[in-house]
């Protein structure tokens, strides 16, 4: 009798396990297909927008109205916006893709400075035709690089996560059609780089600033595997991966990764510095437990604890059971918009699940503020008066082109909708305007 109670409460425990591990298999199996997705959806945008823009310049070169010009400018300067937004999303930290990416922020710089000025008084010059003459060429090849990867990915059903696995493990036994695709776009874009930029076409620099306020000493692979073993808790019998950028990378990286049954995540640190620009870390996230307010503070220690100081909340929101927000560089009383960070909490433990500081490690620096020459009052005279402000403050943002601007910001509703406004603080053009999400707004203004 007891035996086969025995057998029958064993045969409970046993199935009741591999329930769980199934379970918890498929959790870890929908986190990969949920990043697999994202992935692929940016792959994808990035094609599509490169076709469009090659076809948007080439539609500019045969136009002969001026009034219709600008608007095409325009749009150009948009793609270009959003296919750079694209690479931002793709696993490629590892590979020296900047000249394409710098090839994106030439395009969208020239079209747009092009575009704002009087075209009937000053028309494009021979010059400028000849530079968009070439961008058209350009991008014309990059687009026929992206359609032969898109081809292969399509028909060979390639995964972006085992792009991933492989740059970081350096596996070249690994299918690299997609990173030698990448690579040759590369190519195409540098030869665009060194052809075209040397003349200074676009009218700015051809210096590279990114990352150029990253600062002290060089740190090695050891110190970034103890900095990762520290960081996640890992036991020390856990292995560690750990791979250098590619040469020619913006700022020279270590990214590393690490696998267990129970997690797994990744890593990027600054060589220079040893500053953990981004990390992520996936596991199952369980019933919440602390409040996002709660979420927040821990978020606000964590970067006190990392060396971030004087860091304001902006935005906070929550999807599921993890907590997403948004920090900005204070100093003094003014909020530095292009210094922000972006920290993802679980909100079952109040664990740090994701941190990405490349914004802020790429413009932060000491900045001489000037005393802004409109008062408060005036700057809102310039707010549309069918916007009730709620809430204002000074800050530093980055104009279209990409200059720091000082800068009123309000925040305000209208027609049950609420906006941020920024009035730039000197001479009182409205600079931008944005709609802000229900969470974030209802957050920033209690």
């Amino acid at each position: 009798m007891f035996r086969w109670i025995f057998i029958t409460v064993l045969s409970v425990v046993i199935f009741a396990t591999g329930f769980w591990g199934y379970q918890e298999h498929q959790e870890k199996n929908a986190i990969l297909v949920q990043a697999e997705n994202n992935y692929q959806r940016a792959f994808h945008d990035l094609t599509y927008q490169i076709d469009l823009l090659h076809d948007k310049i080439g539609t500019t070169l045969a136009m002969n109205t001026k009034e219709k010009l600008s608007p095409q400018l325009i749009d150009i300067w948009r793609l270009t916006s959003e296919a750079h937004t694209d690479v931002g999303q793709l696993p490629l930290s590892l590979l020296p893709f900047n000249k394409t990416e710098e090839f994106l922020a030439n395009i969208g710089d020239f079209t747009y400075r092009t575009a704002v000025r009087n075209l009937e008084e000053e028309p494009l010059s021979d010059k400028e035709l000849e530079t968009l003459k070439e961008l058209h060429k350009s991008a014309g090849e990059i687009e026929d690089e992206l359609r032969k990867v898109q081809h292969v990915v399509l028909e060979e059903n390639l995964r972006w996560m085992d792009v991933q696995l492989a740059l970081v493990n350096n596996d070249e036994q690994q299918d690299n059609t997609i990173i030698d695709g990448f690579k040759t776009v590369e190519e195409v874009s540098k030869g665009y780089s060194e052809s075209m930029l040397s003349t200074n076409a676009t009218g700015i620099s051809n210096e590279n600033h990114e990352y150029q306020f990253i600062k002290g000493k060089e740190v090695g692979k050891s110190e970034v595997k103890k900095k990762l073993r520290d960081f996640f808790e890992l036991p020390k019998d856990l292995k560690i991966t750990v791979t250098e950028s590619g040469k020619g990378a913006n700022l020279p990286t270590y990214s590393g990764a690490f696998q267990s049954d129970e997690e797994h995540g990744y890593i990027d640190v600054s060589k220079q510095g040893g500053h953990i620009l981004s990390f992520m870390l996936n596991r199952e996230i369980k019933e919440q437990k602390i409040s996002l307010n709660e979420a927040s503070q821990k978020a606000a220690k964590f970067l006190k604890d990392n060396g971030l100081a004087d860091m304001e909340l902006a935005q906070s929101s929550q999807y599921d059971h993890v907590g997403v927000f948004q920090f900005l560089y204070k100093d003094n009383d003014v909020r530095v918009y292009p210094d922000k960070v972006q920290l993802k909490v679980a909100l079952d433990n109040g664990e740090i699940l994701g941190f990405v500081g490349n914004d802020f490690y790429r413009n932060h620096h000491d900045r001489k503020i000037e005393a802004p020459k409109l008062s408060l009052e005036e700057a809102k005279e310039k707010v549309n008066p069918s916007v009730k402000i709620q809430d204002q403050h000074l800050a530093i943002i980055e104009s279209d082109i990409m200059e720091e601007t000082l800068a009123y910001a309000f925040l305000g509703t209208m027609d049950d909708e609420t906006y941020r406004i920024f009035i730039d603080a000197n001479s009182g053009a409205e600079l931008q305007v944005e709609k802000m999400q229900s969470a974030e707004a209802k957050f920033q203004m209690d």
